[in-house]
């Protein structure tokens, strides 16, 4: 992969990693949350890296502030306020810092007053760009410090001409004296004040406050992760926790047969309600409501849940809340985490209550950073890590306890049928295109399998004489066919 240099990694801080290469940042990421959960799950999956790191944020924020009576907008260096002028970040998308670099022009010719922090004095305080990556509408929120906007008719006009491609301006006003971007007031300027994405065949209304994740091709790859964990058949009752606008569990609703998602925030739920009615999900329902209240609520009254998806802040759960699952009694628990420290502590919490980490997936959601998402699959009773040398078929240990016996095969008409369950060999070749770019066979897969100790399938050809000779898989084929198999729990 070609390695791309920010100029600003030095003054800004925001990217942990930027001295890495990717390839290294992955492998330290998957360390990291080794080192957290791997006392309690032996399976963790390699990360799940992003196919081009770059320019991935979806939202882009920049403050304003003034250097030497020049006008600058970027980012705080890293614990101060102190503004990193950026013209074009890394990881931030393109169109969205070149629409911010217009506005702060357009601020200097109409000389629009900056807001000073330290005076309380001025009016224009952040901008802020939202993008539906897959919608490509853009939605810009102009944040003032006062209702009024001098010239904002004849500003908005010049920015559209500028920016055609902008599909909404809203002006958000806050007054107050905080570190928070954005105030509760939003006006329309231009456009409906909102915009749409869709993410996991669903759209979702987005506004200036409205959560949303930053990185939606990565968040596909986490949801995916967790609906795969969550071993949906289409008749499970799911309960979604920490549910906020109710993404994960809209995702799940198509596979499971209800699903009832409880979030605290007001607000969210309402956002999460409307979602629901917009993608005509007739089997989610929300409430808002204290998770942990509700949860215990739900276990006096007899209720159960066969599954239950968490998705806490970063400070992760509580005793309680965890203690109230387990009242609930499902057979998993789909913890998502974005902080594999208190991921950690909450899993020592769950082995208490007789929950057991089978699986863990992390996801890659913030390159050059150093957070990383984790999808850890819960069972109920599950006698420690599991071991998957002895979650083996029978058929599988004969193989392996019979591997010197000499086989010789032809595999040019090999059934690709799926390994014991676990990954076809399609499976297997896509994984491997993707993460490496290499393009494998069926007749190296089968003998890498070989190789292990492992079944390559039942309908082949036997060869037709001891020297047959077949193309050998190359060792940098041999290491990404391994990859795979690491990743499919197949070895």
């Amino acid at each position: 992969m070609i390695q791309e240099k920010c100029p600003y990694v030095e003054k800004c801080g925001a990217c942990h990693m930027g001295q890495t290469t990717y390839e290294e940042e992955l492998t330290a990421k998957k360390e990291l949350v080794e080192s957290h959960i791997g006392k309690y799950c032996r399976n963790i999956h390699d990360v799940a890296g992003m196919y081009y790191p770059f320019h991935y944020r979806n939202k882009v924020h920049a403050v304003f502030g003034r250097l030497k009576d020049e006008v600058i907008a970027g980012t705080y260096s890293e614990g101060t306020h102190t503004i990193v002028p950026i013209d074009n970040c890394l990881i931030e998308d393109a169109q969205a810092s070149a629409i911010i670099k217009t506005v702060t022009e357009l601020v200097k010719s109409f000389k629009i007053w900056i807001y000073n922090e330290d005076t309380g004095r001025g009016v224009l305080r952040h901008v802020l760009v939202r993008k539906g990556m897959s919608t490509k509408q853009i939605m810009v929120v102009l944040v003032t410090a006062c209702p009024e906007f001098p010239h904002k008719n004849n500003f908005v006009a010049e920015l559209r001409k500028r920016h055609p491609e902008i599909t909404t301006i809203v002006q958000n006003i806050n007054e107050a004296n905080t570190t928070m971007v954005l105030g509760e007031r939003n006006k329309p300027l231009y456009g409906e004040g909102y915009i749409e994405d869709v993410l996991c065949g669903l759209r979702f209304r987005i506004s200036p406050n409205s959560f949303y994740q930053v990185n939606s091709a990565q968040t596909q790859v986490l949801y995916k992760k967790a609906i795969q964990a969550a071993g949906l058949t289409g008749k499970e009752t799911v309960v979604d926790a920490y549910c906020g606008i109710g993404t994960i569990g809209m995702a799940m609703a198509s596979k499971a047969g209800k699903v009832l998602g409880i979030e605290l925030n007001r607000d969210a739920v309402k956002d999460a309600k409307a979602n629901a009615k917009r993608n005509n999900l007739n089997n989610i329902h929300f409430v808002a409501a204290d998770a942990t209240e509700y949860l215990t609520s739900m276990a006096q009254e007899g209720a159960k849940a066969d599954v239950v998806v968490m998705d806490p802040p970063r400070s992760g759960s509580t005793e309680e809340f965890i203690q109230a699952v387990a009242q609930l009694a499902p057979e998993r628990v789909v913890y998502v985490s974005c902080n594999p420290e208190t991921l950690g502590r909450d899993l020592e919490s769950f082995k208490k209550v007789k929950y057991r980490a089978v699986e863990a997936w992390p996801v890659d959601m913030f390159g050059w950073t150093n957070h990383v998402e984790t999808v850890v699959l819960l069972s109920k009773g599950a006698k420690g890590p599991v071991d998957l040398c002895s979650a083996r078929t029978e058929v599988e240990r004969r193989l392996v306890d019979s591997r010197k016996v000499k086989v010789d095969f032809s595999l040019e008409d090999m059934d690709l049928s799926e390994f014991k369950g676990k990954a076809t060999y399609e499976q297997i070749k896509a994984y491997v295109l993707e993460q490496t770019g290499l393009k494998v066979s069926s007749l190296y897969i089968a003998q890498i399998k070989k190789k292990c100790g492992l079944d390559v399938g039942e309908n082949f050809n036997l060869a037709k004489s001891e020297n047959a000779r077949q193309p050998q898989c190359t060792s940098e084929k041999e290491d990404a066919i391994m990859q795979a198999f690491r990743h499919f729990g197949i070895i």
